[in-house]
C-alpha cells in the first residue's frame, strides 16, 4: 500500500470523501519580506502550490502561495499574496491551510489519500464490527491508524498490507488482522501482570 501526496488529516479531521484536506501548516518565517516556512504533507513539498488557493481552518480566509525554497526539516519556504513583511508573515503562524478533496488528482490503484481513510468502518476477517478509524497521521515513520473499537477502545495500529489487507473506499470498509499482542495487558511497574494490588 502507499499513501499519494500524503494529505493527511488531523486529529480526526475531513472524516469523510469530499471534505478538505489538510495539506500544510505555517510553522515559522523567513527574513523580513514576508516568507514563510510551511510543514507541507504533499509527497513532493514544493508542489504545496500546485492545487490553487488554499483557506484556513474555517474555510473563510483564502491564501493564493508560491514555493521560493527549501527549509531544514523537510520544510519549504513560501511567498503568499498579500504577505509583504515579517509581521504579517508571524500572524499565519499555526494557520493550517487546505484544499478541497474534488481538487486532487484521484490515487493511482492501491493508493489513498489519509483523509479518505478517516470514518470508515474496520471488520475483522470473518467480518465482524472491529470499529472505525477515527484518524490517520503519517509522523514520518510511516502511516498510522487510530481506531476506536466498538467497545470503545482506542487503538493504533500501522497502515500496512499485513495489518489492513483490504481497503474498500466505495464500501467505507476496510479489514484488519490485528497484530499480535494488540490487546495485551501492560506489566505493572514491578514487571508483574496487571490485576489487583491484593492479589
Amino acid at each position: 500500500m502507499a499513501m499519494t501526496q500524503r494529505c493527511a488529516p488531523q486529529h480526526g479531521e475531513n472524516k469523510a470523501p469530499g471534505a478538505r484536506v489538510l495539506v500544510a501548516v505555517v510553522t515559522g518565517v523567513r527574513g523580513l519580506k514576508g516568507e514563510v516556512r510551511l510543514k507541507s504533507f504533499t509527497a513532493d513539498p514544493t508542489r504545496v502550490d500546485a492545487y490553487g488557493p488554499l483557506s484556513d481552518e474555517s474555510g473563510r480566509r483564502r491564501f493564493s502561495l508560491r514555493t521560493v525554497g527549501a527549509a531544514k526539516g523537510g520544510q519549504v519556504i513560501a511567498r503568499i499574496d498579500g504577505v509583504a513583511d515579517r509581521t504579517a508573515a508571524e500572524a499565519l503562524k499555526g494557520v493550517r491551510l487546505y484544499v478541497d478533496r474534488d481538487a486532487l488528482p484521484e490515487p493511482e490503484e492501491d493508493e489513498y489519500y489519509l483523509s479518505d481513510l478517516v470514518g470508515l468502518i474496520v471488520v475483522d476477517g470473518a467480518g465482524e464490527n472491529f470499529g472505525r478509524v477515527e484518524a490517520a497521521d503519517d509522523y514520518g515513520a510511516g502511516v498510522v491508524l487510530d481506531i476506536v473499537c466498538e467497545d470503545g477502545v482506542r487503538v493504533v495500529v500501522p497502515f500496512t498490507r499485513a495489518v489492513i489487507p483490504e481497503v474498500d473506499l466505495a464500501g467505507r470498509r476496510m479489514v484488519i488482522v490485528p497484530p499480535g499482542g494488540l490487546f495485551d495487558t501492560p506489566p505493572n511497574e514491578d514487571g508483574g501482570e496487571g490485576g489487583d494490588a491484593d492479589g
